[in-house]
């Protein structure tokens, strides 16, 4: 045999190989209903008591999807709690809005390392990482509840924006660059299109990519509680209820032994 075809063979395995291993999907969604997830509609109706269907399995071009309603602020997380993943989602928006996001830009977010109490932000939500949803801002970065994380930015005006070359700034409630750190890139579809969302988290870091395209790379994810820090590197995934209706489906996950080389490439990692 050639000897550079017997160099050529391991490394072709190993290639295969992982992508193999970046096929082996786990749906959080099952297709059908809500089991696997608990709703939470603040302390007025607490947890698993959604008499308005905030969040619902629909029909929608023939398969079922989740629809969220936004009538009232709340949350869809998982009961399980995840670390080290590549998870996956399409969402589209719907057409209504509610209350003081009543006529705005259609709002929610994709929030990640949820961990602790229900409700202790805007009596809504986890603490959290979110990968925000919103109608021009899909990918930001907003700290919940004491989330912080370390992102590389440019100040524009006074929107800290993603940038790889750019100087690593803390974001979180009570840092000078504020809590909320906006994406590099604009990649999201017209309204009522489907969008594609990729999230990478592994370690300390996480990756948000929309429709196929990296927007921003977050660091030492981490949270802090009376002054003092601690890592946040796993917890619950959950998706908001906040004034605006949309649609879920296609929800999966699998687990990741280190970010995959294409996606760092894309990001600009090492």
């Amino acid at each position: 045999m050639n000897r550079t075809i017997k160099l050529l063979i391991p490394a072709l395995f190993i290639c295969l190989t992982s992508y193999a291993q970046r096929d082996k999907w786990t749906p959080i969604f099952n297709g059908k209903d809500l089991q696997g997830w608990d709703v939470y509609l603040g302390p007025q109706l607490g947890l698993n008591n959604d008499p308005q269907k905030v969040f619902s399995v629909v029909s929608d071009g023939g398969e079922n999807v989740i629809r969220v309603s936004g009538e009232t602020w709340g949350g869809l997380s998982t009961t399980t709690e995840f670390e080290n993943y590549h998870a996956q989602l399409q969402f589209k928006w719907g057409t209504l809005t509610w209350g003081n996001k009543k006529g705005k830009k259609m709002d929610s977010g994709f929030l990640y390392h949820a961990v602790g109490k229900h409700g202790v932000d805007a009596n809504a939500w986890m603490r959290s990482q979110e990968f925000q949803i919103e109608q021009g801002n899909v990918g930001d970065y907003w700290g919940v509840a004491g989330g912080l994380q370390d992102i590389p930015t440019v100040k524009q005006g006074e929107n800290y924006v993603y940038d790889a070359k750019g100087t690593l700034n803390t974001f979180s409630a009570t840092s000078p660059a504020g809590r909320h750190g906006t994406k590099g890139a604009d990649a999201e579809k017209p309204t009522g299109e489907w969008n594609t969302l990729d999230l990478y988290c592994f370690g300390d870091t996480s990756i948000h990519m929309v429709n196929g395209k990296v927007v921003m790379v977050l660091f030492n994810s981490r949270q802090v509680d009376n002054g003092q820090e601690s890592p946040l590197k796993k917890g619950k995934i959950q998706l908001q209820s906040e004034g605006a209706e949309l649609f879920y489906k296609g929800i999966k996950i699998q687990q990741i032994s280190a970010i995959p080389a294409d996606v760092k490439a894309m990001a600009g990692l090492k």
